[in-house]
């Protein structure tokens, strides 16, 4: 029991990290649009990131997938990035809730892996030497999956409260959190160009 402990709250950790909060930015802009109406659609993209940072973190592990560790402190903002224009450029239009939908999946499981590749060097390690990998996998994939509950039942609860209380419509929502985290967002790239 000890050891599900030291890796759920490692994956919760990993998440909740204010060093580390590339993470946060992520699941922010990527539910800003959505509301506790469409928690299901919410869960969903949650848990397809959850998959894909644990895929990733699987290939790494079992040693299957090796990658440059620069590029992927560069990529990370990228997907924050591109996840904050897709929101801005479809505000208000309907091909989100529809077609778009399975676009959105998809590369939030795609987003997934690369986030999870960052974080991979450092999991082979604290894992080097236990005789089965799979399980604290799963233990931090718990993890971090509660921590991104928790994450995402807060931006919708600040969503909530600044569109019904303070009366901002929700295309004004979406575009100023997407713009605000691109703003976050730069400084982080600049720090990790790698040309």
């Amino acid at each position: 029991m000890d050891q599900f402990w030291i890796y759920f709250k490692l994956g919760l950790t990993h998440v909740l990290d204010w060093n580390a909060y590339d993470h946060v930015l992520f699941l922010t802009v990527l539910v800003a649009a959505f509301t506790f109406y469409e928690w299901k659609r919410v869960l969903w993209l949650v848990t397809l990131f959850t998959i894909g940072h644990t895929l990733s973190l699987i290939l790494a592990a079992y040693g299957i997938v090796q990658v440059n560790s620069a590029y992927v402190e560069f990529l990370i903002p990228i997907t924050i990035l591109i996840t904050a224009l897709y929101n801005i450029f479809t505000v208000g239009k309907s091909s989100k809730r529809n077609g778009g939908m399975s676009l959105l999946f998809f590369t939030t499981l795609f987003f997934g892996v690369i986030h999870g590749l960052g974080f991979s060097g450092y999991f082979k390690l604290i894992t080097k030497g236990t005789s089965s990998k799979l399980l604290p996998l799963l233990e931090f994939a718990l993890g971090i999956e509660t921590a991104q509950i928790i994450v995402v039942f807060v931006v919708l609860l600040l969503a909530f409260i600044f569109q019904s209380i303070f009366r901002f419509s929700k295309r004004d929502w979406v575009l100023v959190i997407s713009s605000i985290i691109i703003g976050l967002i730069i400084p982080m790239l600049r720090e990790n160009w790698v040309w």
